[in-house]
């Protein structure tokens, strides 16, 4: 029995933490963390997409994270580590946090579900479905679920392929949840792998290798900094995004 509440109270310290840390970190576009226990201490992962902002300036971030690890929430020796999201429009929690965010400063949910799918798919990822509950139009609770693209949705290929997170955001009209779950193709079956290698070949005949490595080399200075920048950002571009009520005036 003391096993299970061991279990139960680790888990209950590990949910508390990731609501911490999807807080304190959050301009720096926290995803997910994971905790090791070693015979030194612990080592604490910390994915996220912008770790200058976590480390600090000479490692000022990190040592006031470690001191709230160690005091708050008990865990012995933490050893911080930092890793950097190479695309965090393929990662849940960080698209859960954006969209939160255009929620709680008064877009409308329909465009802020359709910006984030266009923006998931136009990663690169193979299906993506956002489900929202909640007051989204007047006092009564409904839910709409909105897909793009291939998503499996039961059995072995559901749970390698897709990674999912819920978050609850609190708006004028009331408390909105939203779950989002993303199909990666890096993560796809063998039954998917024939059709996606041809549609990757074509992409790599079209366009020459030399314009692409160009690209990657351009440093753009206007590329935002912090979560906030991405959000403001966002939010012009989310006003030119059609909705499906729109789309069935222009039809009528």
């Amino acid at each position: 029995m003391s096993s299970v509440k061991n279990v139960i109270n680790d888990s209950y310290k590990l949910m508390l933490l990731k609501d911490y840390l999807r807080e304190a970190i959050k301009e720096a576009g926290f995803s997910e963390v994971d905790i090791q226990k070693t015979p030194t201490g612990t080592r604490v992962g910390l994915h996220v997409t912008r770790p200058g902002i976590v480390i600090g300036r000479k490692g000022s971030g990190i040592r006031d994270l470690t001191k709230v690890l160690e005091t708050d929430f008990g865990l012995k020796n933490p050893q911080i580590s930092v890793i950097e999201i190479t695309k965090p429009e393929l990662e849940p929690s960080v698209m859960c946090n954006r969209m939160s965010q255009h929620l709680a400063r008064g877009t409308a949910f329909r465009r802020a579900v359709m910006w984030t799918m266009q923006t998931i798919m136009e990663a690169g990822a193979m299906g993506v479905q956002i489900t929202t509950s909640g007051k989204l139009r007047g006092d009564r609770s409904s839910f709409e679920k909105h897909s793009k693209g291939i998503l499996p949705r039961a059995g072995h290929q559901a749970t390698v392929i897709v990674s999912e997170d819920i978050v609850h955001v609190q708006t004028k009209m009331g408390l909105i949840g939203v779950r989002i779950r993303i199909a990666r193709k890096e993560r796809f079956i063998p039954e998917f792998e024939l059709k996606v290698m041809k549609k990757e070949t074509k992409q790599k005949v079209e366009v020459p290798e030399e314009i692409e490595i160009v690209e990657e080399t351009q440093i753009d200075p206007t590329k935002p900094r912090t979560e906030s920048e991405v959000i403001e950002l966002e939010e012009k571009l989310i006003e030119t995004v059609e909705t499906f009520e729109e789309v069935e005036e222009e039809l009528k």
